[in-house]
């Protein structure tokens, strides 16, 4: 099979599950283009940010769709997340990709131990979004760096400030769309793009995020579905790790 579709096969399959949390493809998106792109910042980078983009932005549309979304408070953090994105990108043109890739392979470990152990969700008059907006910043710096949305650190973030569930997930795909677009733009002037890839990875992941937004707003999300999340993304991780150590 053609290297391609399989790339593509494995992009729908992701495109589904992390639509289903409101988090953006990117982050599982980095490992698994890693193991068929060589270049970490001028390859996988810039084409996961796209993603991310485009299938945060089709997640909005099936959250909404629902009434997942508190418009007011997404529209504060995409501000916050875009301003600040850009810096992390920035800084991810000076740094040995081998660091950034260690940075990464300890925010997987992060973000599974969110998976396995879900926070438990506190009732909506304990809402606090001014931590939110505490941490919005430098979470939105780190993602930049690490070509990724803000929204893996973003989701936990909102449910630890006792946003339940669909709540968190409806917010944080609207404040992950913009950042992902900024981050792009200090990669476009070295970005790598294969355009028949890149078109048809953008028109499968815009379908997958959608209906998994679709799911999740129709069927209350068991912890089933983040943990096979979180499997799916330790898997692809090792492997990448084992080519790199080989």
């Amino acid at each position: 099979m053609n290297e391609n579709w399989i790339i593509i096969a494995g992009l729908i399959v992701l495109s589904v599950v992390s639509g289903m949390l409101g988090l953006g493809v990117a982050f599982a998106a980095i490992p698994f283009l890693g193991l068929f792109l060589p270049d970490l910042v001028h390859q996988v980078q810039p084409l996961s940010l796209l993603l991310n983009g485009v299938t945060a932005l089709f997640s909005v549309f099936g959250f909404a769709k629902s009434g997942n979304i508190v418009w007011k408070k997404a529209a504060i953090l995409a501000v916050i997340t875009t301003v600040a994105a850009p810096l992390g990108s920035w800084l991810a043109q000076f740094i040995n990709q081998t660091t950034i890739w260690i940075i990464y392979f300890a925010a997987v470990v992060y973000l599974s131990y969110r998976l396995f152990r879900p926070i438990q969700e506190k009732p909506c008059c304990t809402e606090n979004f001014r931590l939110a907006l505490l941490l919005a910043f430098p979470i939105a710096v780190l993602s930049g760096f690490l070509g990724v949305g803000p929204g893996f650190l973003l989701m936990p973030t909102l449910m630890i400030a006792g946003f339940n569930a669909k709540k968190a997930a409806g917010i944080n795909a609207l404040a992950v769309t913009p950042p992902s677009f900024s981050a792009l733009v200090p990669h476009l002037a070295t970005a790598q793009f294969n355009p028949f890839l890149t078109t048809t990875l953008l028109l499968v992941g815009a379908a997958g995020s959608f209906i998994g937004a679709r799911v999740t707003s129709l069927y209350v999300p068991g912890a089933r579905i983040k943990q096979m999340f979180g499997i799916l993304i330790i898997i692809v991780t090792l492997y990448k790790i084992y080519t790199l150590l080989r």
